[in-house]
């Protein structure tokens, strides 16, 4: 089996959909020899904010000397980013071998598992063949029956800020989500929360009381912003002073603090991180998708933001970073809060160009373009994102504006690719493909 070949049996049982429990995982892995036993794991759960976490975490631990595991999704671009080792993703040779040796047990279970129990099987055997001294785990979707949940008590329980999402799976209020989220809590795991919602909050410290498990949330008002700017943050959280976020967006500042308070706990635990390597690790984390710097002049900008709460975060560090009105172009899902997306985008976009989304769930551009008309913004629906790019970007050049493209991860691709084209094409006010930045650092 070669790697195009793996990825092809992975994602066939795509049509399993997603099918909450734990019990095809935990089969699963017990044919392959348990591979998660004996790792350690940091596992993070949320809304939103997980992935920069994790990323932020990476980069610290790698800092620190440790050898880190780290497993995320969906990927932005190539598959194999779901699960890397010191910051290098799985390459294609290994994972057509574990795949290779996975799909003889998957195959034979009566009750096969799903693509992500698939993948997190997978992950773990990767992670344990590299001796990995630590694993960065983020969960799939909420958190008490996801797959990466058949752990061992983790080092540390991270709980992200929470919003309502999924909510035909996790249910109708935060109160309920946050309870699917606490899910993920085992006896004496130490757990970090770090979202603002205060109901959320009380539902995920009951839960560590519980477990016997002791709790931290981050302080958001001991968060003092010094600096924000489309390549990065500096800012003070306590007697922590002048910490540098290369990730862009006003919202890392909260993210980096939560960071903060799991490497705290981690310390206590006997991990060795020092103050430098928290520091360093936490300027140097790459996160492609969010609030990712392209170019400067004019600024363009890709956000995977994809519901309110993100949307909310996201037009914040608009208004903090750019300063002026977007040219805005936007993809998204039919299932998520689209027109509430829409009114908060309102106010921070001079016009915008709607396009559709890579999915089978996407919303078509025509009907968003005529959400956002409604929402009195000038709109355009295009038939493909590369044409919708090309227009926005030269839209963006005429006015001399800020271009900021949002709305799905699923757009990422293909809204990268034809940026870069665009780039390859022209060099008028602006960088080369080649020079494209992920927050201010050339990659």
């Amino acid at each position: 089996m070669n790697c195009s070949e793996a990825l092809e049996y992975i994602h066939s049982v795509v049509w399993r959909g997603s099918r909450p429990g734990l019990s095809r995982t935990c089969e699963l892995l017990e044919k392959l020899g348990d591979p998660q036993n004996g790792l350690k794991f940091i596992h993070v759960a949320g809304t939103n904010g997980k992935g920069s976490v994790c990323a932020m975490l990476d980069s610290v631990l790698r800092e620190a000397g440790y050898r880190v595991g780290l497993y995320t999704s969906p990927y932005i671009v190539r598959f194999n980013e779901r699960m890397q080792v010191d910051g290098v993703p799985i390459s294609d040779e290994e994972l057509a071998e574990l795949t290779t040796l996975v799909r003889p047990f998957a195959d034979s279970m009566s009750d096969p598992p799903t693509e992500f129990e698939l993948i997190t099987a997978l992950a773990f055997l990767y992670f344990k063949r590299h001796g990995c001294d630590i694993v960065v785990l983020e969960v799939g979707m909420g958190g008490r029956l996801d797959s990466t949940n058949v752990i061992e008590p983790p080092l540390v329980s991270v709980i992200t800020g929470i919003a309502l999402d999924h909510t035909a799976i996790l249910g109708n209020t935060v109160a309920e989500i946050a309870r699917e989220k606490a899910g993920i809590i085992k006896a004496g795991s130490p757990v970090v929360y770090g979202g603002r919602d205060d109901i959320a909050c009380g539902v995920i410290r009951r839960k560590a009381k519980e477990a016997g498990s002791s709790f931290r949330r981050t302080a958001i008002n001991g968060i003092k912003v010094r600096s924000c700017g489309i390549h990065g943050t500096v800012f003070d959280y306590g007697s922590l002073k002048n910490v540098s976020v290369g990730l862009c967006g006003s919202y890392q500042p909260e993210n980096a603090a939560t960071v903060i308070e799991t490497v705290r706990t981690l310390r206590r635990g006997g991990w060795r991180i020092s103050p430098s390597a928290l520091r360093k690790g936490i300027a140097d984390a790459v996160w492609p998708a969010r609030f990712e710097l392209l170019a400067e002049n004019p600024p363009v900008v890709f956000d995977g933001s994809h519901n309110v709460q993100g949307v909310t975060a996201a037009t914040e560090s608009i208004k903090q970073t750019l300063g002026a009105k977007v040219v805005l172009l936007m993809g998204v899902l039919a299932d998520k809060d689209y027109r509430d997306m829409v009114k908060l985008l309102a106010g921070v976009a001079s016009e915008a160009f709607a396009v559709t989304p890579p999915s089978p769930r996407a919303l078509g551009a025509k009907e968003l373009a005529a959400v956002f008309a409604g929402n009195g913004v000038k709109a355009r629906a295009f038939d493909s994102i590369p044409a919708g790019v090309n227009a926005a970007l030269k839209r963006a050049r005429a006015l001399g504006a800020p271009l900021v493209m949002l709305g799905s991860l699923y757009m990422y691709g293909g809204v990268k690719a034809a940026f870069d084209t665009c780039f390859t094409h022209t060099n008028s006010g602006c960088q080369s493909a080649q020079t494209a930045r992920f927050c201010g650092r050339k990659i």
